[in-house]
């Protein structure tokens, strides 16, 4: 199981446009072959910087995704709120305590 944490900074006034390319998307996102958990977090102290966070079965499954139809609408959308680069980061999931 690869889990993904995509780190976003967004520009204050491009928040709500951000969410709602989500809102519109993220049923479609989890329903992407081998997407197992889909959340979107939001920073606490720094209301414009958000997470996406979501299991995948496989790496091949990701990848899949980043080459669909679906994120090639999406991504570049979302790209033009940023106010800084993204970071994004593929984890192997060692240990988890529910």
């Amino acid at each position: 199981m690869i889990v993904r944490v995509v780190k976003m900074t967004f520009q204050p006034e491009a928040i709500e446009d951000f969410k709602s390319i989500f809102e519109a998307s993220k049923d479609k996102i989890k329903a992407q072959n081998g997407c197992l958990y889909l959340s979107m977090l939001q920073d606490v102290h720094q209301p414009n910087i958000f997470f996406t966070y979501s299991y995948w079965e496989a790496e091949e499954n990701l990848h899949a995704y980043r080459k669909s139809e679906l994120f090639g609408s999406v991504w570049p959308r979302t790209k033009a709120l940023f106010s800084e680069q993204p970071e994004a980061w593929s984890l192997h999931q060692h240990i988890e305590l529910k």
